[in-house]
């Protein structure tokens, strides 16, 4: 038997939130992969997962003692054109657990057959992007960026067509919760005020508690989904993500990342760079995700209007300030991860203004983004050491190397690095540590992902698919036995469009 201990809250709070719905079942599951230590998190057995009646579960075909499916509803901005119906489509969340945290947790089945939302589709994923998502998310969790999770994958047996037919296979995503911009969206454009606050009441008692006993929760509610958000912008900004699709109805107010569809991490760096197949004028390229959180963000201060003050002008008024905050709370944000990665214990003008020279240079001479920072963190080691670069075990310097015409901007660097510690005696050992520990040698590359679905896909090797989720597990630790996962791609193999995969 497996036992799953679902504390259910949100289908409590007002029947109009979501839709119940049953998981299609499907032919023949296996089993792909448990994340046991995720599990054991949310104090689920791993080995029951790994049934065959685990299997069962996970696949749609079996309902576990306490699980109440639904889909639940949402609208939202997709490219910035309005969806007033939008919902989960192939996703139908099982319900809640309290983990060993105390905090509670979503456990959602994606691509688990057709809800009434599912506008004419069928409700499948084909094994490609549950195998990326797999990857991603957990490699995001490892290098600490806020994110929904991965509990497990299985196949389905049967095909899923998408021009062509494709192996079929369905993911248990985790998440703080599924409540999106885009489901308050939904419910201020039906001018239910009392549906609304239920909602609002619902996700301060979830996630930000505090507001309760703010002298307008509302608008504490609003600041504290505008801050996390900012925090989370920096942190994809800082390891070169683009998430690629950030509609509204993406963008989860617990602040974690959602949706891995056509995400994608840079390579060589560049501010333009788009990978989805779906975005064809730039809407969210890397550079323009800290504007389109904000105006995303935008959307629900305009849904939350009718909770914030008695008349409009003070709804606005409170509204305008909290969105326009967030350029604040993201830029000392993204100063500070950037800090991190340079090596400074101290923001100042003259270490800020190291940045944008940086970029540039990366920009001029298309340097890899990891790799580029990855490569100055080994150049602190020396300088601070006096050690070759060969003698540190984390060295990438057999592997890339800054071109020499960044060696000015270097120069710089470290002569700031040096006066640092003049104030900071051991912010040399410090810093190094510091540059490695938010410096990934180890990311989810494009071409690796691709060679694990055309593996998975074409012949039904999975094992590509585990060694990359294994090493990703220390992105930041370096082992040259496996240097070939963490090397650029070469120019045949670089992937230049990534796919939602619905």
């Amino acid at each position: 038997m497996v036992n799953i201990p679902f504390s259910n809250s949100y289908l409590h709070v007002a029947d109009a939130l979501f839709s119940p719905q049953l998981p299609t079942p499907v032919k023949e599951p296996g089993l792909i992969r448990v994340n046991q230590p995720l599990a054991e998190a949310l104090l689920i057995n791993p080995s029951e997962l790994m049934s065959e009646e685990g299997v069962a579960v996970l696949a749609g075909n079996q309902i576990p003692s306490g699980a109440e499916p639904i889909a639940t509803a949402y609208a939202g901005h997709q490219f910035g054109g309005w969806n007033p119906q939008l919902g989960d489509g192939r996703a139908i969340l099982l319900g809640e657990v309290i983990g060993k945290d105390n905090h509670r947790y979503d456990i959602q089945l994606k691509g688990a057959g057709p809800t009434p939302y599912s506008r004419m589709g069928d409700g499948r994923s084909p094994i490609g992007p549950v195998l990326r998502e797999y990857i991603v998310s957990e490699a995001m969790a490892a290098m600490g960026v806020p994110t929904t999770r991965s509990l497990a994958a299985v196949t389905t047996g049967e095909g899923v067509f998408r021009q062509g037919m494709l192996p079929g296979a369905i993911l248990t995503r985790v998440a703080s919760s599924h409540i999106r911009v885009g489901t308050f969206q939904y419910f201020a454009m039906k001018g239910d005020i009392a549906l609304l606050t239920a909602l609002a009441d619902h996700v301060i008692d979830r996630h930000y508690p505090a507001a309760k006993t703010a002298d307008n929760p509302y608008a504490e509610l609003l600041n504290g989904v505008i801050e996390r958000q900012a925090k989370l912008i920096a942190k994809w900004m800082s390891v070169g993500f683009i998430h690629g699709v950030m509609n509204t109805d993406n963008m989860l107010v617990c602040g974690e990342t959602v949706d891995y569809g056509p995400c994608a991490f840079m390579d060589t760096y560049r501010a333009e760079t788009v990978y989805s197949s779906i975005d064809h004028g730039g809407r969210y390229a890397y550079k323009n995700q800290p504007y389109i959180a904000q105006w995303n963000l935008a959307q629900l201060a305009q849904s939350l209007l009718p909770l914030l003050a008695d008349n409009e002008t003070d709804s606005v008024n409170l509204a305008q300030q909290a969105v326009d905050s967030f350029v604040a709370i993201y830029q000392a944000a993204y100063d500070e991860v950037v800090h991190n990665k340079l090596g400074f214990a101290e923001i100042s003008g003259d270490t800020k203004a190291l940045i944008p020279q940086l970029l540039a240079l990366m920009t001029e001479h298309k340097v890899d983004f990891t790799l580029g920072f990855r490569a100055l963190a080994d150049t602190a080691y020396v300088a601070y050491a006096g050690q070759a670069g060969a003698g540190n075990p984390q060295s990438v310097a057999d592997l890339y190397q800054l071109p020499a015409e960044m060696s000015d901007w270097v120069e710089r660097w470290l002569a700031l690095l040096n006066a640092e510690m003049k104030t900071h005696p051991k912010a040399d050992k410090a810093g190094q540590a510091l540059m490695y520990a938010s410096n990934p040698v180890f990311i989810p590359r494009n071409h690796l992902i691709e060679q694990v679905i055309v593996a998975a896909t074409q012949s039904g090797d999975l094992t590509p698919f585990h060694t990359m989720v294994d090493l990703l597990v220390n992105p930041y630790d370096f082992n040259p036995e496996k240097s070939q996962f963490a090397i650029p791609p070469r120019p045949d193999q670089v992937v230049l469009q990534t796919f939602c995969g619905t």
